[in-house]
């Protein structure tokens, strides 16, 4: 999933992890926006193993808003939007942590347009819920995408 609504693009020049201050937030339409959407996965029922987000504040508030579980931080969802040469490093940490799962476990990953497009080759809007599985031969198949 992509973090809700945060007006902008990108990370103002000081940006500092951690510091909300320093970055690109979500505004009143993104909390709202990350409310509604885990108010519909809720009524849907599904149930999911694990929740993992990006260090950045936008994701994190997208996905304690959600309301669908505890929340990783996982540096590997972090944005490479500055600075691609991180690009296929994290790509693969977050495949391979998604093939550590249990099979057929539930995973949400909260996190940015570059990731999910290096993952998934989707260009995502804000809040869009992009679901895929893998396949055969490990390859990922896209099932869906969602938007509220």
């Amino acid at each position: 999933m992509r973090h809700a609504i945060a007006p902008g693009t990108g990370d103002p020049k000081n940006f500092v992890i951690g510091d909300c201050n320093t970055q690109r937030n979500l505004d009143e339409a993104g909390r709202n926006q990350a409310r509604a959407i885990g108010a519909r996965v809720r009524e849907a029922g599904i149930l999911l193993d694990v929740v993992l987000s990006s260090q950045w504040c936008r994701c994190l508030e997208t996905a304690k808003l959600l309301g669908l579980g505890n929340v990783i931080e996982t540096p590997a969802l972090n944005s490479f939007f500055r600075d691609g040469s991180t690009k296929k490093i994290q790509t693969d940490q977050i495949i391979d942590r998604l093939r550590a799962l249990p099979k057929h476990s539930n995973a949400l990953l909260i996190t940015h347009q570059v990731n999910i497009t290096a993952l998934t080759g989707v260009y995502p809007s804000s809040g869009e819920i992009i679901l895929f599985r893998f396949g055969d031969n490990d390859v990922l198949d896209m099932l869906a995408r969602l938007t509220l």
